[in-house]
């Protein structure tokens, strides 16, 4: 099926008085960090230095004091502890951080991530209690709990200390944990909110090692001392990039400076898995992290268990982490054509070639549950309407959400909270677990959620033109400035450039069942070659002359670099929608 039209949002021009402020850099470079909201030279700056901002001590965090206090008495007193995380990148990474950074600090731990399968998301009873017959006195989580009511209780009950740090957002009512680190929780003043899993892991890690009576933040520098929480910020950048969370404020800081760590890595485990995914070590970014080495350590929780990914970034013997980096290189495949498969079935199950559903659910017993999000993702994205995937258990379905800025998928499912077992997430991805007899019920009051909320809205993905350019005009030197702008995703995407009118060359599909299309532009003067990914259908309809919009990018290939527009959308010349 073709891609949905997109509607194509131009930015307005910059202003002459931003101009003029902004003028020590390239005209190009003025518009897309006044697209970005940087309208002066202080501001600019800032944002392309990645300055770490101002207020983000960890102690100003509600709750990191009182945690570090419990945490210092249990390594004193040589407690056990275990860091208890979740299956996806953002959780895995900020388990192996802190459990790193816990065993330089002398303490004794262990680490523990639930499976999918087994025990599903977040606390649940049983694990805890195995936990404690196990000796463990102080529980740790990152990347969850902060939903947990009932299981913070168990905990309670069985005289197990539970510190939370999670990101995601939480109910009305706080668990009552021994401390809370969330900066969502009402009347903590931090100034990041959208720090992910991995992040407050760092921050929990740099109030250990004895920041937090410092006035200011720690330079982020990487001597190898595993006592430095700057040892980690390579896992920190996986963790949070994977996660999807905007690469603004702190992240952007955090990141970037983790992407310098992973060009000269010293964890053993990352370099063994750079090394089986090809990724040319010195060029690595953002992309690199959320379209190939994240997808990999996402693999083993999705099919099997994420203890494996977890084993690649603790351990340090070179044999061990090459066979597990390379055996996650083939789960990562099996996982991509489950993914096809299950993708090609929850359309037909949805079966809304109109597009007239405002909401889209597909559920069979046959789904694997730890690939359901993913094909939601490729639904939503393909039809932009909010879409559910699900897995019908026995007696449960687990359902994984994906929805549109349009839509709070997150709200609407509280909204009907009390038909499930548990819920949560983001506006923008969300999961449930509910008994099979109530599934009809929650999709019939989703979907008039959905018809309410987006009757009246044009429901058309929205593509955001940062400068429309003549392709004679595009220089190989705006790579330069566009370097500069990384790291690129969430909040901060890579800029996007329009060039009209031009004649389309050689045309090819390449890639599995010809998905996409490659081929060669020119506007009389100047030619490119472009790559269009998922948007092979245009070989056949090709219109003469096309406007396209895409991203400008160097193409490293077998140990060649050329220069490409990977192409965002195409559209027929004098084409106004």
């Amino acid at each position: 099926m073709p891609q949905l039209p997109k509607c194509w949002k131009f930015a307005p021009r910059i202003p002459s008085e931003a101009d003029i402020e902004l003028n020590e850099y390239a005209p190009v470079l003025r518009q897309i960090l006044f697209n970005r909201g940087y309208k002066t030279k202080q501001s600019a700056q800032k944002f392309l230095d990645a300055a770490q901002p101002e207020g983000t001590e960890p102690q100003n965090m509600l709750g990191m004091l009182k945690a570090t206090e419990r945490i210092n008495q249990a390594i004193s007193k040589k407690e056990l502890i275990a860091v208890y995380g979740d299956y996806d990148v953002d959780g895995v990474t900020a388990t192996a951080l802190l459990t790193r950074m816990l065993i330089a600090l002398g303490a004794n731990v262990e680490p523990f991530i639930p499976n999918r399968f087994d025990e599903g998301y977040g606390l649940n009873k049983e694990s805890l209690k195995n936990l404690k017959d196990k000796g463990i006195r102080l529980v740790i989580t990152v990347d969850c709990g902060i939903r947990s009511t009932p299981e913070v209780e168990y905990a309670h009950d069985i005289n197990l200390d539970l510190i939370i740090t999670d990101h995601h957002s939480p109910l009305n009512e706080l668990p009552s944990a021994f401390a809370v680190i969330n900066p969502k929780q009402p009347d903590d003043t931090y100034p990041e909110k959208n720090l992910a899993g991995v992040g407050l892991a760092y921050k929990l890690a740099c109030a250990l090692a004895g920041y937090a009576d410092k006035l200011s933040p720690p330079p982020i520098k990487f001597p190898n001392d595993p006592k430095n929480p700057n040892f980690y910020l390579d896992l920190v950048a996986l963790g949070t990039v994977a996660d999807l969370v905007p690469l603004t404020g702190e992240n952007r800081t955090l990141v970037k400076k983790g992407i310098e760590q992973l060009r000269n890595p010293h964890n053993q485990g990352i370099l063994s898995l750079i090394m089986a995914s090809g990724v040319n070590i010195d060029t690595i970014n953002a992309y690199h992290i959320g379209f190939i080495l994240g997808p990999r350590l996402n693999a083993s929780g999705r099919l099997d268990t994420a203890m494996t990914s977890l084993s690649l970034l603790l351990s340090k013997d070179v044999y061990e982490t090459g066979e597990l980096a390379q055996f996650l290189d083939d789960q990562n495949r099996e996982r991509q054509d489950i993914t096809r498969q299950i993708q090609k079935d929850a359309e037909e199950i949805a079966c809304i070639p109109d597009h007239d559903s405002y909401l889209l659910f597909a559920s069979h017993k046959d789904f694997n549950p730890g690939v359901v999000g993913l094909a939601a993702s490729r639904l939503c994205e393909q039809y932009y309407r909010p879409a559910i995937v699900a897995f019908q258990g026995d007696e449960y379905t687990r359902g994984s959400c994906r929805s549109i800025p349009e839509f709070d998928i997150t709200k609407a499912l509280d909204a009907c909270a009390e038909l499930m077992e548990h819920h949560g997430g983001h506006s923008a991805a969300a999961g449930f677990t509910i008994r099979n007899e109530k599934v009809e019920e929650l999709v019939n009051r989703l979907q008039s959620i959905a018809q309410r909320e987006l009757n009246t809205k044009d429901l058309r993905p929205k593509l955001d033109i940062d400068v429309e350019i003549p392709l004679k005009d595009l220089k190989p030197s705006i790579l330069q400035y566009l370097d500069w702008m990384q790291p690129t995703g969430n909040s901060n995407e890579q800029p996007i450039f329009v060039s009209r009118n031009l004649i389309p060359l050689r045309k090819k599909q390449v890639g599995k069942d010809a998905a996409h299309l490659k081929m060669t532009v020119t506007d009389g003067m100047i030619t490119y070659d472009a790559i269009a990914f998922r948007q092979g259908t245009w070989y056949e309809n090709m219109p003469d002359r096309i406007d396209l919009a895409y991203t400008y990018e160097r193409n490293e290939f077998n140990g060649r670099s050329s220069l490409q527009l990977n192409v965002v959308d195409i559209k027929p010349s004098n084409n106004t929608g």
